[in-house]
């Protein structure tokens, strides 16, 4: 018997019918001896559609309500599987995030967890029951108030009930077959993965993958949870992202463990804007007076660039990208420092996107990069900023071109798989 954690995310339980074909496939897995904790998102759209509410109601809802009122989704989604589940003949009961002891910080609308103490969960599952947690959601101890963990949260609760209760698997489901070479609704051909590191993962999952988010991923690998990724809609086994150490599962006992692939996959991100702050006094500081205007608005800066300052005004240009959400504050925040910084203007631009390229073979394997550079320059494509890790390159590129780059640079690296992958519904999640 092995204790499996299964996460379903919105596509899963978007409506009555779908509730009822998630509860068969719990059932399955407790009729086939194994216990089993269930994590919940909201049915379908419901987060969107209360925050779409509360903004009607309030121009900036507070956050404390505002997270009483989110987390009421998946107290929703996970009353009604304990009702099916009860329905086909098994025991089920459903707790809160609080109720489940999911400890968080009083950061409202993205808490972090700090403590996971599942008594209760323990309890039920001692005495037979099948376990269903509202994902997305905690407690603070110090305010004694509802907490919401931010996009993804589902995710880590998942993960982190499963570091908890010493499970032997977290299965993340959604309605793709498992986690591929890139997105399929961008790329067809585009192969699901037997496995990946986490390391990758986290690469992909930072750079726009969406089948995993990056923080999940980083708690799974800081408490060694094996997490397989696969769809709601088929039987088949998806993937597994394994941390330091771990075996793949479908490895016969004994057997070597496989090469791997120089690259694992090809992200796309639509997401990020370009700020370029023009004309700044080369001397020493000014990028460290920028930077740290820029961090207290709350941006988070992903890539940057500097010029090579201009002989005859002394002057560079310094050019970085943000999510598109935090750019109004992070110019709002360097116009207001223009005279103080002493730079000449600043130039916005939200029609780029990200393409990135990772692989942990990229560290033994020459000439990754020219087969980027050449795939691009092949396609007529032009590169506006340049970014690297040890396993990631990372482009900005025009947003209208990022699609076909895509595509060219997945058959570059010989990615596409033979027929056309399968997304049951549509939303990746």
């Amino acid at each position: 018997m092995a204790l499996i954690v299964q996460k379903y995310g919105g596509s899963s339980v978007a409506d009555a019918e779908s509730i009822k074909r998630v509860a068969k496939r719990i059932v399955d897995t407790r009729r086939a001896g194994h216990d089993v904790v269930v994590a919940v998102s909201a049915m379908g759209d419901t987060t969107d559609e209360l925050l779409d509410l509360a903004n009607e109601v309030a121009p900036i809802p507070a956050p404390r309500e505002l997270d009483m009122l989110l987390s009421s989704g998946e107290r929703i989604s996970m009353a009604l599987l304990a009702m099916a589940i009860h329905s086909m003949g098994f025991e089920a009961r459903s707790f809160t995030g609080s109720q489940a002891g999911m400890i968080t910080d009083s950061h409202h609308g993205a808490a972090r967890i700090v403590d996971v103490t599942p008594v209760r969960l323990r309890e039920a599952l001692d005495e037979g029951a099948i376990v269903i947690v509202a994902g997305f959601q905690g407690f603070n101890r110090d305010t004694r108030d509802i907490t919401t963990l931010g996009r993804g949260g589902s995710d880590t609760t998942a993960v982190a009930l499963a570091a908890a209760l010493g499970a032997d698997v977290c299965e993340i489901y959604s309605d793709v077959d498992g986690i591929f070479t890139s997105d399929p609704r961008v790329i067809p051909k585009a192969q699901k993965l037997d496995h990946i590191s986490s390391e990758e993962m986290l690469e992909l999952a930072a750079n726009g993958a969406k089948v995993l988010y990056i923080r999940a991923v980083e708690y799974a690998r800081r408490h060694g949870v094996l997490i397989h990724a696969r769809s709601t809609f088929s039987s088949s086994e998806g993937t597994y992202v394994l941390g330091e150490g771990m075996k793949n599962p479908r490895e016969a006992e004994g057997a070597a463990a496989m090469e791997e692939p120089i690259v694992a996959g090809v992200a796309t991100d639509f997401g990020q804007a370009k700020i370029t702050v023009a004309g700044v006094p080369d001397v020493p500081g000014k990028a460290a007076e920028i930077f740290k205007i820029v961090a207290k608005s709350g941006a988070n800066v992903d890539m940057i660039v500097q010029n090579v300052s201009a002989a005859s005004t002394g002057r560079t240009d310094i050019s970085f990208t943000v999510p598109k959400a935090d750019a109004a504050a992070a110019l709002k925040a360097l116009a207001a420092e223009q005279s103080e910084v002493g730079f000449e203007n600043l130039v916005h631009d939200d029609q780029i996107g990200k393409l990135s390229v990772v692989g942990a073979g990229m560290r033994t394997h020459s000439g990754v990069s020219a087969i980027l550079f050449e795939a691009l320059s092949a396609g007529g494509i032009n590169i506006e900023m340049i970014s690297t890790s040890e396993i990631r390159i990372s482009v900005v590129l025009r947003d209208t071109d990022l699609a076909e780059a895509a595509r060219t640079v997945h058959s570059a690296y010989g990615l596409d798989g033979e027929s056309d992958a399968t997304v049951h519904a549509g939303t990746g999640r």
